[in-house]
């Protein structure tokens, strides 16, 4: 199969059949095996009642339909694992990703060797204050800590060779950082092509300044994760190490200070209360980390959700 087009959704009733039929002409256009996964993400509307009505239109519509709200990060992860073309194709449900950029998606993956491309929405139709300044300003900052030169990291737009969406795991809100995730998992040929950016014609933007912040949060704990994930111990350990062996310098001297010289009650010097803490928190900034060490090796599966219904897929 050529492709597999995974579109995560949430109460996107009035776009998914125009989405649907536009996605149909590019794949009838260019001779394209195909299939589209459309993920219901727990919506409240009818979206899901029109992607069965779509399927029975065309059998290469699949669906997949949560029990309730996961996120973006749990619809393409669980579309991830259903798809079965050579190169997978994310895009966004509300009709502001063009279906024709597909193509010149498809040839960089194919033709130019890229594992994974990322969407550019150089110009965008979306509020600057609200939306297009704080993306600048999240993209620079992610670019610069993960050392990934994309410019757009939030497009939903993005193509990847099929070995990539089967290597990675997607959970939380770590869609935003896909690209770093196929990178440490080895896929180092990360693409980047302008796309155009329609105006929303269906519906309202699911995102608000909420996105931003969170975005900023995940980006820390995407980095401490991907450096300290697999050994919490080195981080935990060490520092609480050093603040224990420096609470017993502060004692030790201390106590030469007591007896040799006598001058003073130890508990009568503020450096005491120092050296205490120091020794009580390098203790349990040790233990976190050993009981980090113990859960990181005895982790149990994270990417759980609850599906009530599934499309041309097994159930």
């Amino acid at each position: 199969m050529d492709l597999s087009i995974v579109i995560p959704l949430f109460n996107e009733d009035e776009s998914l059949p125009e989405l649907a039929a536009w996605i149909e002409r590019v794949m009838k256009e260019n001779n394209y095996s195909y299939e589209i996964i459309m993920v219901d993400d727990g919506s409240t509307d009818n979206s899901w009642k029109v992607i069965a009505g779509l399927r029975q239109q065309n059998q290469n519509i699949r669906g997949i339909r949560f029990q309730r709200n996961y996120g973006k990060s749990a619809a393409l992860n669980e579309g991830f694992k259903a798809s079965q073309g050579d190169v997978v194709i994310t895009m966004d449900a509300d009709m502001q990703d063009s279906p024709d950029e597909i193509p010149g998606l498809r040839k960089m993956i194919t033709d130019d060797g890229f594992d994974m491309v990322s969407g550019w929405k150089k110009k965008r139709y979306d509020n600057t204050l609200t939306k297009n300044i704080p993306s600048k300003i999240f993209n620079i900052a992610a670019s610069k800590a993960t050392k990934i030169k994309l410019h757009d990291f939030n497009c939903g737009l993005k193509a990847y060779r099929k070995k990539v969406v089967k290597s990675i795991e997607i959970y939380g809100e770590m869609h935003r950082y896909i690209p770093v995730l196929a990178k440490w998992a080895g896929f180092r040929k990360i693409g980047e092509k302008v796309v155009e950016h329609r105006p929303r014609k269906y519906g309202v933007t699911k995102f608000g300044w909420s996105r931003f912040v969170n975005g900023f949060l995940d980006l820390i704990s995407l980095m401490f994760v991907g450096k300290f994930g697999k050994k919490p111990m080195h981080v935990f350990g060490l520092w609480g190490t050093l603040v224990f062996i420096l609470g017993i310098i502060i004692w030790i001297y201390l106590a030469i200070s007591k007896f040799a010289f006598a001058k003073f009650n130890m508990t009568d010097r503020p450096i005491f209360y120092v050296g205490l803490i120091s020794i009580v928190v390098g203790t349990q900034l040790f233990l976190a980390g050993f009981l980090g060490e113990l859960i990181s090796r005895n982790a149990a599966d994270r990417n759980f959700y609850l599906i009530e219904d599934k499309l041309g897929l097994d159930k």
